[in-house]
């Protein structure tokens, strides 16, 4: 069984990007099925957090334990407004962190979700 992992990285460097389409492409020439890979990128810290809040990351983790729900249904079930999850949604979305299956539903396509953060700067 394959796991499929979310990849959430801040301040990449372009050159591993490039390397990771210099693979693929290299494997696609080869006639091999390269090794999918889902990721998003930030350019700071600041910007992720922004986007994954704890109480996004709590929508989150709701979601993936219950499964697909409406958004009115995610809404009640967490006790929040229909407006602010609404929202959430939509950023979460944008972000790939949930998606829409065909019925409208909302779900967690992962089984996990991997932070990259690098420390960057001088070594004390």
């Amino acid at each position: 069984m394959t796991i499929k992992v979310l990849h959430v990285k801040v301040a990449e460097p372009m050159t591993a990007s490039l390397h990771r389409a210099q693979v693929t492409m290299e494997a696609l020439q080869q006639g091999k099925t390269p090794e999918p890979y889902y990721g998003v990128s930030f350019e700071s810290l600041p910007q992720m957090l922004a986007v994954f809040t704890p109480k996004r990351l709590e929508l989150v983790a709701f979601l993936r334990a219950q499964g697909p729900l409406s958004v009115a249904a995610l809404a009640r079930a967490l006790k929040r407004n229909y407006k602010n999850v609404h929202g959430d949604v939509a950023a979460l979305i944008e972000w790939l962190a949930i998606e829409r299956n065909e019925d409208g539903r909302v779900f967690v396509p992962w089984d996990e979700i991997e932070v990259h953060l690098p420390l960057l700067g001088k070594a004390a």
